[in-house]
């Protein structure tokens, strides 16, 4: 199947791009419970101390975040051998997380507060997932081959990820955890077998044999990558700190626990809604102004969040709209740059398993430091769940709306001088050179 097929267009077009996708959905299904609602369990359901739990959290992801580089390497070694290969341990993966979520959301251990327990199985429960993530990301930057297919192939993934982001935001209010567990295990094993069935890139030159710790660098050679990953990250610590909070923000400060599952499906339903906008954006603006635009909505509707409190159902309500149509742009437009930069580089077909380990690794330390850094700090600022003290939800306010607007303007200032500017420049110069 070529990669034209993954255009927008008629059935077999579509049909492309869902195999491909469909992935996405149980990926993004156990992203949120994994990342959000298990802190707020573990503090609430066992009595973990905020701060014994953020620093048990930070140190799992940070381990889990160093492995990714070399599980990105591996998968390269895998796709240099054969499809079957990666697709193989894909599979493989899948078991390892399914069983993880279980333990975790189930612990059998005698006491659900012990911590070594906790860490080990979600050290190994990350592990599983990044390797499936990573390659499956890597897959499909060996697919598109203009900066729109590669868009447009990202938008598939995501998209199924905001369903399945959107299904695991109301199935635990509404059927319960076991109930959620069964859907993801389902959600795996199609989104595997359809992943089967996808199109695989076309072959590409070998390149020269060299060694595991030169290929691992390899993609911190380009300065280019080097400012894209910065931006990335400072751009997810925005992203990670409110999906951090966010439950302790809506039990406590908006004193609306009920609202919890409608606030996070209108959140995620926005954001695959917007994709189709932020596409055709994409067509006309590129891929670098049409995430910048993202970041700067974002940053206006956090600052309106700060200012919410106790009662301000409906304007959080609103809140999660926008901010989810801002999230469009974070979710669908890094990868597809970060694919792009590969095919500049001459690495298509080689090495997109190295960069999306480094890619993976960033992604999880923006989660590694929301948890170890948000959750030890509002402890220290005098806030603790179901706190209702001025001080303890001015706290969480703070932490929750301000300090991630601070950090998206870093992001958008950087990414407008390493790469907005740029690429204008480009333009400008090439028409100049059109009408001389």
């Amino acid at each position: 199947m070529s990669p034209a097929l993954l255009n927008a267009g008629n059935s077999p077009q579509r049909l492309g791009g869902l195999r491909y996708g469909l992935l996405g959905l149980p990926l993004a299904f156990v992203a949120l419970p994994l990342y959000v609602h298990l802190p707020h369990l573990y503090a609430n359901r066992y009595g973990v101390p905020l701060a014994t739990l953020g620093l048990v959290l930070l140190l799992a992801r940070l381990l889990d975040a160093l492995t990714d580089p070399w599980l990105g390497r591996l998968g390269d070694h895998l796709q240099h051998r054969s499809s079957r290969h990666v697709l193989l341990a894909g599979g493989l993966s899948a078991l390892v997380l399914l069983a993880g979520m279980g333990l975790l959301f189930f612990p059998p251990w005698a006491d659900p507060a012990a911590t070594l327990p906790l860490m080990l199985t979600l050290m190994l429960t990350y592990a599983a997932y990044s390797l499936l993530a990573i390659t499956h990301q890597a897959w499909g930057a060996r697919l598109g081959r203009t900066e729109l297919e590669r868009t447009r192939l990202f938008a598939w993934r995501e998209g199924a990820g905001l369903l399945g982001v959107v299904l695991a935001s109301v199935l635990p209010a509404l059927l319960g955890w076991d109930a959620w567990l069964a859907v993801f295990a389902l959600a795996l094993a199609l989104g595997w077998l359809a992943w089967t069935r996808c199109a695989q890139a076309p072959p590409t030159p070998a390149v020269a044999a060299r060694g595991w710790h030169q290929e691992l660098l390899h993609p911190w050679r380009y300065a280019q990558f080097r400012r894209l990953l910065l931006v990335f990250v400072v751009s997810g610590m925005a992203s990670a700190i409110p999906a951090t909070l966010v439950l302790f923000f809506i039990k406590d400060r908006l004193d609306a626990a009920p609202m919890e599952p409608v606030f996070l499906a209108s959140y995620f339903v926005a954001a695959a809604a917007s994709l189709p906008l932020w596409m055709r954006a994409v067509a006309r603006w590129g891929i670098a102004r049409t995430w910048l635009a993202g970041m700067l909505l974002s940053v206006l509707v956090f600052a309106w969040a700060a200012s919410l409190g106790q009662g301000n159902v409906l304007a959080f309500w609103w809140v999660c709209v926008l901010s989810g149509m801002a999230l469009g742009t974070d979710l669908a437009l890094p990868g597809a740059l970060l694919a792009g930069m590969i095919e500049q580089h001459g690495d298509r077909g080689q090495r997109e398993g190295a960069y999306f380990g480094w890619w993976n690794l960033a992604s999880k330390l923006n989660l590694a430091l929301a948890a170890g850094l948000a959750l030890p700090l509002l402890d220290q600022l005098g806030y603790q769940p179901g706190s209702t003290t001025g001080q303890g939800l001015q706290a969480l306010s703070i932490a929750y709306a301000v300090l991630p607007c601070l950090f998206k303007v870093l992001a958008a200032v950087g990414l407008y001088f390493f790469f907005v500017r740029h690429s204008m420049s480009q333009v400008s110069t090439q028409s100049r050179k059109e009408v001389s």
